[in-house]
């Protein structure tokens, strides 16, 4: 396993993060794994090197933080041996106040997601999507009075417009607030709308950049397979996302490639992204052994600029989507 900064930090993370959200109760997502079920799995990425975690509150409403911190609590010695992040935004009760970024539920959010985890601190804390109804202002003083507090050591942002993220960090400056390090937008070889301005926005300031469903949902992992999963047929999400006709071009591509380097297509598409300059860390799932081993893997492998630019060439715009 390799080790970076995030962004500008000194903090130095895994090259891949694994994603949390594959576990928690599958009564809430039918695709998640409980906690029995989930700890070989992490268990296994740690082994590998893996010690950057990624979850959020809404995950399972809370189940994900409550096995991400049970598990981690039993593989890791110490709390120093691995870098922990969550998010907050959705909502997490029936109340008006249970959901967004304003100082009230930012501050109760924190405590839970804490009490959750079973730690007196995260180490990244990210907004998990933009609120449209609270001041931009009010939510940068809020996480700002967690990192104070000691209750989060950096903060992070997800998915938003550049103007949105240049916005927020505008604010923190003049205002002398804690500034974003890290950017966990959507990003892989389905979907590159994020490379016209978030991207040359974060290299420009120094913001690590950790995307999201680097495997477009399971979809890229699949490149040249006729087989379909449980999330599949379950997560409505992917429809959503991506353009199975327009796509199809590029998961040949990646087929392709596959069988002439004698890989998985999944560390193929996992190798591209990770060969992108502005990238820190894939935030990876994983409900299988093989899952693991093809994100581990992929950081090994060398793709030839032939081979970035023959798989990045078919890419087409698209409508933006978070």
């Amino acid at each position: 396993m390799d080790y970076t900064r995030l962004g500008n930090t000194g903090l130095k993370v895994s090259r891949i993060c694994l994603g949390m959200m594959s576990y928690g109760d599958p009564a809430r997502q039918d695709w998640a794994l409980p906690e029995e079920q989930a700890e070989p799995i992490i268990r296994r990425a740690a082994d590998a090197g893996v010690t950057f975690f990624d979850t959020a509150d809404m995950y399972s409403t809370g189940a994900s933080e409550v096995v991400t911190g049970n598990v981690l609590r039993r593989i890791f010695p110490r709390r120093e041996d691995y870098v922990l992040a969550t998010k907050v935004y959705f909502p997490m009760g029936p109340g008006a106040n249970d959901k967004g970024l304003s100082a009230k539920h930012i501050h109760a959010a924190i405590d839970a997601s804490l009490q959750r985890l079973g730690t007196d601190h995260v180490d990244l804390y990210q907004i998990h999507r933009w609120d449209d109804e609270t001041p931009i202002e009010e939510t940068m003083q809020a996480l700002h009075d967690v990192v104070k507090a000691g209750k989060a050591r950096y903060i992070g942002a997800s998915t938003m417009w550049a103007w949105q993220f240049a916005k927020a960090q505008h604010v923190a400056d003049v205002n002398g607030w804690t500034r974003f390090v890290s950017m966990q937008n959507h990003y892989n070889l389905l979907y590159r709308e994020e490379e016209r301005e978030m991207l040359p926005l974060c290299a420009d300031q120094g913001v690590g950049v950790i995307p999201w469903s680097p495997l477009a949902r399971g979809v890229l992992a699949r490149a040249g397979a006729a087989e379909s999963t449980t999330r599949q047929g379950s997560d409505g999400r992917i429809d959503f996302l991506y353009e199975p006709d327009n796509d199809q071009r590029i998961l040949e591509r990646v087929a392709q490639v596959a069988r002439e380097r004698e890989l998985p297509a999944a560390q193929v598409a996992l190798a591209w992204l990770l060969h992108q300059p502005t990238v820190t860390a894939p935030i990876v799932g994983a409900t299988k052994d093989r899952h693991v081993d093809d994100a581990v893997a992929a950081v090994g492998v060398s793709l030839s600029d032939k081979e970035l630019a023959f798989l990045a060439e078919p890419y087409s715009p698209r409508e933006v989507r978070f």
